[in-house]
């Protein structure tokens, strides 16, 4: 099922991207932005999880008495999921993401920050958390969207550009017509983005309670992780494109003016709440 909706994700934001390149080039511009959608596929499965650890200078974690790796190993043996690799960050921001196309292809990586934060407890509901979207693959699929709607973007004010100044319009579309696609459409994507993203953090908040038998650890951990965000703590060299990876968003302390639509995670409200109905469940 969830190959079913990676497949389906990609199809619609490569139509998506075809489109634009139609509308700008001719049925020329749609070939090379297939091509070029191609060539982001082909980079985002294979290499997007080592630039991502790289760009954060994350380095392994070798010595399997080290918490976090013991905790790691102990919740991929309850989870049935092979032992990815495990990195530290050395940022003392806390937070967490995970990385990687496949269960043999994986990696969780956590900040100095979190481990020096959190209790045991709340340490493995956030890694819980993060073997969650290793299981049901949700990684590759918001690396994915996030690569094509920075794509989107960019090929779009590109069109709004050619459109004010008069570049070059194969298709014969009317400028103003081309500046109102070159808002609409980098929206469109984004907003299928941010939806897939936040649909993607409650089921890795419930399969980590479930793996964990325990929604207070990771409702502790998630509640200490948003007091800190909303100081205005961001991570070093966080970008836009990867924040949708971590647990919580890196630029989760900056005020908003679109309220929900171009959230990347569900509210921490939100997210407690749902864990909290599932404690009678599983208990």
């Amino acid at each position: 099922m969830e190959q079913v909706k990676t497949i389906f994700l990609l199809t619609l934001l490569t139509v998506l991207f075809v489109f634009i390149g139609f509308s700008f080039g001719g049925t020329n511009g749609m070939l090379i932005a297939f091509l070029i959608a191609g060539g982001m596929n082909f980079y985002a499965y294979y290499y997007s999880d080592k630039h991502v650890l790289k760009h954060y200078n994350a380095t392994p974690i070798e010595d399997t008495r080290h918490p976090i790796y013991r905790i790691t190993q102990n919740l991929v043996n309850k989870a049935g999921l092979p032992m990815p690799k495990v990195y530290v960050i050395p940022d003392h921001t806390p937070n967490a993401f995970a990385t990687g196309r496949n269960h043999e292809n994986a990696a969780v990586a956590v900040t100095m920050g979190l481990y020096e934060m959190l209790n045991e407890q709340e340490l493995e509901g956030v890694i819980a958390h993060e073997l969650s979207h290793i299981k049901h693959y949700d990684i590759l699929i918001g690396t994915i969207a996030a690569v094509f709607a920075g794509a989107i973007a960019m090929i779009a004010n590109m069109m709004q550009f050619s459109a004010i100044f008069g570049g070059n319009n194969r298709q014969g579309v009317h400028p103003a017509v081309m500046i109102l696609m070159a808002i609409l459409l980098p929206l469109a994507a984004s907003i299928i983005q941010m939806t897939v993203s936040r649909n993607r953090e409650f089921m890795a908040d419930e399969g980590a309670a479930r793996m964990t038998k325990n929604p207070a650890g990771l409702q502790s951990a998630l509640a200490k992780l948003d007091n800190y965000a909303r100081r205005g703590h961001q991570i070093n060299n966080a970008t836009e494109q990867t924040a949708h990876m971590f647990i919580i968003n890196p630029f989760s302390g900056l005020k908003s003016n679109f309220g929900n639509l171009f959230r990347t995670h569900p509210t921490t409200e939100d997210r407690i709440a749902r864990l909290e109905e599932l404690k009678h469940e599983i208990q």
